[in-house]
Order: C-alpha cells, then structure tokens, then sequence
C-alpha cells in the first residue's frame, strides 16, 4: 500500500493511522501495514454486509465511503470471521493473519480511549498462535565469504555497506538513513531505529577501515543529499532496493543465493555472531539492536543454546547405548 492511498480510507481510518505516525511515532512503513490490514478489514465487512456485488473482486472494493455507523458496530464475530476468511480464501500464515487481529485491536482500543465508541467489541479478540522459529543467519565462514565477494566499480561502497550490516546488527532502513553527521569523533554512530527512536553504536575498527576506505571515493559533487553517507550511481541517497540488490548480489558470488539469506539476515548474523563470540549478555544486545523487549533480543540465546543441544548431539557416542539388566 502505498502513502497516497491511504486517502481513500474512511477519515476514522485516516484518523487512527496520522495518531499511529504523530503521536505513537511509528514508521512510515509501519503505519501503512496498519492501513492495509485495517483496509482489507473493511473490504470484507463491505462484502459480508453486502454492500457490493459479490462477483466484485474484494482488491476491487472501495471503503472511502464507508459510514461510522459501519465502523463503531462491528462485531466480535465480524473480526473471527475476517481472520477466517483471511487462512482459507487469502491463504495468509499464521503470522500475517495474527498481524491483522493487532491492527483491528489496536484501531478499536484507539476508538474505545478517544470516546468514538463506548466499549471496544474486540477488545476479547484472540490472536492466530504462531509458531516463532529461529532466526536465519550466516556462519562465521559465510560472512567472511560474503565481504570477500565483494567487486565491481563500487566494491569500497559496498564492502562498506556490508560491514555495516554484518557488524552493526542495523536494519535495513537504518543503514540508507545514515548521514555523514551521524558518524562521531568518538568513533560512535547516531541510528535512527523504529519509532524515530535514537541510539548510539559504538563503532568497531572494521567499521572505521571500512567507512575511511571508502570516503576516499565518495562522491562529493553534484549531490542531491550532501549529508547521506552511501550514495547511489545517480548522485542520490542510496535506496533500499538497491542497498537489496548489492547483496542478493553478493550472495550469488559467494555461492549463498537460493539458501533464504537476506539484507535482514546479515541483522540476525551480526547479532548471533556477537552474542557467539563477544561474550555479550542479552540486555546489551537488546540495546545494540535496538529491540523495545528483552524478549525480541532473547531468541539469539535459544540459537546458541541449540548449537550447543546439536553440538552435544553430534557426539558419536551418543548412538551407543547399553542395556544390560542390574546383576549381569
């Protein structure tokens, strides 16, 4: 979904979304995932009410003109239904549809406190359980496969956007978001993470070597964004889907592709290799992630714990048994 459709949502909608963007701080990314759960909600409450034709594709159906009265008197029902629908005709996981029944709680709760509605019908609305599995991340091996694949006219660049990556732990947004004034005397880099929320990463000498490297061969005229640190082949800030092809790029070189690696598994690398390796203790980890929970940071504790069952299990020993009876 894209910003300016979110004009062709109800003005409630459109309320509820400028709250999440100017109140809750919440990304841009974020408040568009809010309005197409919320959006596709309504659709389906439009079709069941039978307010549109049913051979209308739900994609189709448009809820600018949906009314408050549809809105505040939605149903617990309503929302089990939806979330019905959702696994057996759109064929969502667990995780997409339990994503939605947040959107919806949340949206009623933000009706609920603002006095829209006297009570929240959702407010009981149970989410889908998922299963949450463990994160995918590069060895040791592989990451240092990965930065030696590096080439090509921008390989200080993108050796540089790499090492940022493996060694930072940043997302994706942040990384593109880094300014040449976020980069401290003392070695430090200002991030700005999910909410607009600020932190500070200490920056490790692969990092320094790496940005030096390559500030020799930034370009420095003709900018459109003087302050960005990494820029693109035509002058500009680097973008997200380029920064996605460098390293879907590299990762063919290197031989990883077509294994379910990723710009947000170099994230996962950074942070079990630093939790592998640097003696680091979940609480500070969860501060160079940038995690709101302890028990976001927590899942790379359960990667090492099941390194070690499998470790232990590989023994050889482990397939012998004796059963001999007492006495013998």
């Amino acid at each position: 979904m894209r910003q300016e459709e979110i004009a062709t949502l109800p003005i409630t909608v459109i309320r509820y979304l400028e709250y999440l963007s100017a109140i809750k701080n919440k990304s841009e990314l974020t408040v568009l995932e809010y309005a197409s759960d919320l959006r596709m909600f309504f659709r389906y409450i439009k079709r069941s009410r039978g307010l549109v034709e049913k051979n209308v594709p739900i994609e189709e159906i448009g809820i600018s003109d949906l009314t408050d009265d549809i809105i505040f008197n939605i149903t617990l029902n309503d929302a089990y239904a939806f979330l019905a629908y959702c696994r057996t005709e759109r064929k969502n996981s667990a995780n997409a549809r339990a994503r939605k029944a947040v959107a919806i709680k949340r949206f009623y709760r933000f009706l609920e406190v603002n006095s829209f509605i006297e009570k929240n019908p959702v407010m009981h609305l149970e989410s889908p359980q998922t299963k949450r599995g463990l994160p995918k991340y590069l060895s040791l091996d592989q990451s240092i496969a990965l930065l030696e694949s590096v080439d090509g006219n921008f390989k200080e660049r993108d050796f540089c956007i790499l090492t940022l990556f493996l060694n930072c732990g940043l997302r994706l947004s942040e990384l593109v978001g880094i300014n040449l004034s976020d980069i401290k005397d003392d070695n430090t880099l200002r991030v700005i993470g999910k909410g607009n929320k600020e932190r500070t990463i200490y920056l490790n000498n692969a990092c320094l070597n790496a940005i030096e490297s390559y500030m020799k061969v930034r370009p420095v005229d003709d900018l459109s964004d003087r302050d960005a640190l990494f820029i693109s082949k035509q002058k500009k800030r680097i973008s997200r889907q380029s920064v996605q092809k460098i390293v879907e790029g590299c990762l063919e070189r290197s031989g990883l592709s077509g294994m379910g690696f990723s710009t947000h598994k170099l994230r996962h690398t950074a942070a079990t290799l630093m939790y592998q390796y640097g003696n680091v203790d979940p609480l500070q980890l969860k501060e160079i992630l940038g995690h709101e929970n302890l028990s976001t940071t927590e899942i790379y504790t359960h990667v090492y714990n099941e390194q070690l069952k499998a470790a232990v299990d590989s023994n050889p020993l482990n397939k012998l048994s004796k059963n001999k009876k007492s006495g013998e």
